[in-house]
């Protein structure tokens, strides 16, 4: 019955002047996630309202679960569209789509006119009344309830005339693209995943860079980040992952630094590669996925010390959360049972017994200074390294 969806959006809605820019970027966002979907598809964008119109055949499930990827769209409403054929044709098709998207008639129902074409003959409160009494005559058995209908059946009028009842929840947020684009520093584990989600949603795009250690790490390792990414680009679109090889640069920190500092050095290192990538690609932010306390290097102290060698802004998204509560995000976006496979990443090889959890900023600078003899030179050679990887969610 449905072959058209009415896009609504949140926050949008506020931007003023500048609404058009969200707008179309929202179009864009929903024009990839379609290109996943069985059909061909025509998205269009009228003042206050974006469209999707079915051109063939599709598949209306696996359509509203990938627009329910999409940020910026707070719900997805099937419609069906009629022409203006004057107040007696309109009334036929509410009768029609009542009939077959009801068929129990025992609940109360509300009309909700909106006249955007201020042509149309009657106003909004005047096709309230009068399609409910269409209504009532065509279904005695339904009630009008107008505090807490049943069914708020909606109805549009503009160049089409839309009537729609059902507003599937989208994720909300921005759409990608929006507000600019972000470095985000990717394991194999659960949280940093969900960072590149939740700063996604807020209309970031999101490019990636990934520490590889090999032979430490396998293929498998670096296999298990590029399906990482892609189960996120099915939410960000295209991700630029950049895949550096740090096990130079690990293994000279092991051979000069304490033992108790390898995490928070290693860590340092990494946060400086990724700045000066991001910084290559116009990139305007770091994330992470790091979350206070939950391991030796996400202390307070730790986090300070880390962030001391960045220049950009780095986002932490998940500071405050407790691990249960990433894992329900992780599990949500798909993400979870990948994470959860066992072949190791670079951060966990070189873990020491007792890591230092209240590092000194200028104790750690001390002992960096054990690295001057070569560190320039690795961190190039790595930089050197650089494996870029366009990653597209596959259906």
């Amino acid at each position: 019955m449905f072959s058209a969806f009415l896009i609504k959006y949140a926050e949008i809605g506020v931007k003023g002047k500048n609404r058009y820019l969200f707008e179309e970027a929202l179009v864009k966002q929903v024009k990839y996630a379609l290109k996943r979907c069985e059909g061909e598809f025509c998205v269009t964008r009228t003042p206050g309202r974006i469209y999707v119109e079915a051109l063939s055949e599709f598949d209306f499930d696996e359509t509203v679960d990938n627009l329910k990827t999409v940020f910026g769209i707070s719900g997805i409403c099937p419609v069906v569209h009629v022409e203006d054929e004057g107040f007696e044709k309109l009334g036929e098709s509410i009768v029609k789509y009542m009939d077959e998207v009801y068929p129990d008639k025992n609940i109360t129902f509300k009309v909700q006119a909106r006249r955007a074409r201020k042509n149309y003959p009657l106003n909004s409160m005047e096709l309230n009344v009068e399609l409910g009494g269409v209504l009532l005559d065509a279904f005695p058995e339904l009630k009008v309830d107008v505090h807490q209908p049943d069914v708020l059946l909606n109805v549009e009028i503009r160049e089409k005339i839309y009537i729609y009842s059902e507003t599937i929840p989208g994720p909300g947020g921005m759409p990608v693209g929006s507000n600019g684009k972000a470095m985000l520093l990717l394991s194999g584990g659960i949280d940093s995943p969900v960072a590149g989600y939740m700063v996604a949603k807020r209309g970031v795009k999101i490019d990636a860079v990934y520490f590889h250690a090999p032979p430490y790490t396998s293929d498998r390792a670096k296999q298990k980040v590029v399906d990482l990414a892609k189960q996120v680009s099915r939410y960000t679109g295209p991700i630029y992952l950049h895949v550096i090889n740090f096990t130079d640069i690990q293994l000279y920190i092991y051979d000069k630094c304490p033992h108790d500092e390898l995490t928070i050095i290693m860590r340092r290192y990494m946060m400086k590669i990724a700045e000066k990538i991001a910084k290559d690609t116009e990139c305007l932010a770091l994330i992470t996925g790091e979350s206070i306390g939950q391991v030796a290097s996400q202390t307070v102290q730790s986090l300070a010390v880390t962030n001391e060698v960045c220049t950009l802004p780095v986002f932490r998204p998940l500071i405050g959360f407790d691990k249960m509560e990433i894992v329900d995000v992780s599990e949500k976006i798909g993400t979870y049972e990948t994470s959860i496979l066992p072949y190791e990443d670079c951060c966990t090889i070189f873990v020491a017994k007792h890591p230092v959890t209240k590092p000194n900023l200028n104790i750690i600078k001390r002992h960096e200074q054990n690295l001057e003899e070569k560190i320039d030179e690795l961190v190039q050679a790595a930089l050197d390294t650089d494996e870029v990887i366009v990653v597209n969610y596959e259906r």
